[in-house]
């Protein structure tokens, strides 16, 4: 952390403080300063029930919503409610198809500042989480906290009806969409349905005309890295 600083924006970039270590912006200093505890790892803010910690009582709101159910922020569009005005936002852009933070390194455009931050060490070789098993490496923590659960084949929660396991609940409940047909999530532009998000994003890329995958050959543009992955074998 040492000689890593949180600064000030320009003041013609809306007056925003930055994070210099997740770019994430921030109106005032004082949502700044609150927002750095989580890269100091301090922790005062203690939930009753659960006896999580938390950087900041803000964070402790949000995280009691979880043992309320408490959704208040509402997306008029499709109805879907959520615990953060920050996640009705980014979900708002879905409909829209806002995407306001560009990668300047592969073009690649993103519904939150954070992911921006996120993805933008995808391009650094700074990966120094490892996988103990299988050597695969990891940019954050989290994402290889997330994958050794695939080595220790832990999922529990199951699929009632034709009995297929996931790591996270909300992996359940996406699958269910299959079985019960439902589609919330709507193209504003054309009025297709999707049944999760990301295919939401996806196609939404169609309208947009953005191919941020370039080959390197031909310089044909393509929406999905998968797109270019299939393409480069037509070189080989």
């Amino acid at each position: 952390m040492e000689g890593r600083q949180c600064t000030k924006k320009n003041p013609a970039e809306d007056k925003s403080y930055k994070c210099e270590i997740c770019y994430k912006l921030f109106p005032f200093r004082a949502n700044l300063a609150g927002h750095m505890r989580i890269h100091t790892g301090e922790k005062t803010y203690h939930c009753d029930i659960c006896e999580k910690t938390f950087a900041s009582n803000g964070q402790l709101k949000r995280h009691l919503r979880i043992h309320t159910g408490e959704r208040p922020y509402k997306c008029e569009i499709c109805e879907k409610s959520f615990s953060q005005s920050a996640h009705l936002v980014a979900h708002i852009r879905l409909h829209t198809g806002d995407k306001p933070y560009k990668c300047e390194v592969c073009g690649k455009m993103f519904t939150e500042s954070g992911k921006l931050g996120k993805h933008i060490k995808t391009h650094s070789a700074d990966k120094s989480y490892k996988c103990e098993y299988c050597n695969k490496v990891f940019t954050y923590s989290d994402g290889r906290k997330y994958h050794m659960k695939e080595h220790d084949d832990e999922k529990p929660y199951k699929c009632g009806l034709c009995g297929k396991a996931f790591i996270e609940n909300g992996k359940l409940r996406r699958h269910m969409r299959i079985h019960t047909g439902e589609k919330p999530y709507q193209c504003e532009k054309c009025g297709k349905r999707f049944g999760q998000e990301p295919h939401l994003k996806s196609h939404l890329e169609i309208h947009s005309g953005v191919k941020p995958y370039k080959c390197e050959v031909c310089d044909r543009g393509f929406r999905e890295k998968k797109g270019l992955r299939k393409h480069k074998e037509t070189h080989d």
